[in-house]
């Protein structure tokens, strides 16, 4: 649908500049930032995902920034919900806001609905075979009743694998698995202008290699020391922190579990560039881009 609200949407790799780019937007425009990080809402993880800093932060008003514990149950359907009503609540006060992140399934979330099946930790499949091979399919059936009527009374209850997917989608999205099948797409009360900042290939890893050192520097080792007591939890399922946790179990030596977290920190900012790229209405600039070309289009595409 069409609107006088706009949301400027900024996405890209990780370690690209968003946070950077998304402040000189929202001075520029007035406006807010929320973030969509899914890693960033969480307070005890400061360090390894790389929140802005108190300057950044005091530079713009943010919104979702280490906000909830690693100990809440917080999933992409509750903070599709949450982000809404505060975007309901800027846009009273200004009609341009300004959302930032790497998280591509909670930018979609926000921009479009949960029209899709999500990702669901692998965590939460494999507690659910634990379950079902300890006390059998009964128990997930009932568990399935509970989240999900309509499902429960539509599959076949007998088959494994159906419940398990369908429990696992309940539980890791927070949202019924019978939500996702055959929706209509979500409308919004905004106009979404969605920019990408891209580099070479080559660029983007040294600057994740440059940034995981720096992290390490900052007391990285230290914070996932503290937290290596909860690795199970969820929310801890996250690249910078399960390598380390695999040095503390005695599994890699230091300098290894540093050189994983560079690794997967680059496959997963390959991956987020795949699911970026496939919205061919996204404006990609190169991260060294002038301020002002980028504040021009954008003003070209509200004026539209």
């Amino acid at each position: 649908m069409t609107s006088n609200n706009f949301l400027i949407t900024i996405v890209g790799p990780t370690a690209i500049g968003k946070t950077a780019l998304s402040i000189l937007l929202a001075n520029h425009f007035k406006s807010n930032i929320i973030s969509c990080d899914s890693r960033q809402f969480y307070k005890e993880m400061k360090i390894g995902t790389a929140v802005p800093d108190a300057n950044e932060l005091a530079a713009a008003k943010h919104h979702f920034i280490q906000n909830r514990s690693i100990f809440d149950d917080y999933n992409v359907g509750a903070f599709e919900r949450d982000a809404l009503t505060k975007l309901n609540e800027l846009f009273k006060k200004n009609p341009i806001q300004i959302m930032v992140g790497g998280s591509g399934l909670y930018v979609d979330a926000v921009l479009k609905g949960l029209d899709y099946f999500p990702e669901v930790a692998p965590k939460i499949r494999l507690d659910l075979i634990t379950k079902l091979e300890k006390e059998g399919i009964e128990v997930l059936q009932k568990q399935l009743k509970e989240l999900d009527i309509e499902t429960y009374n539509t599959i076949e209850l007998q088959n494994p694998k159906r419940v398990l997917r369908a429990l696992e989608v309940c539980i890791g999205s927070g949202i019924p698995y019978s939500n996702f099948k055959n929706k209509p797409k979500a409308t919004r009360n905004f106009t979404t202008i969605k920019i990408g900042i891209d580099a070479d290939r080559q660029i983007i890893y040294d600057r994740i290699n440059k940034r995981v050192d720096v992290m390490m520097e900052n007391g990285l080792l230290e914070e996932a020391k503290k937290l290596h007591q909860h690795k199970k939890l969820n929310a801890l399922q996250t690249v910078g922190y399960r390598e380390l946790f695999s040095y503390f179990d005695g599994n890699f030596t230091k300098e290894f579990a540093i050189s994983e977290i560079k690794k997967n920190t680059r496959r997963f900012a390959k991956r987020q560039l795949t699911w970026f790229k496939k919205d061919k209405n996204t404006l990609w600039f190169h991260y060294k881009t002038d301020i002002n070309s980028v504040i021009s289009k954008i003003s070209e595409k509200i004026k539209q």
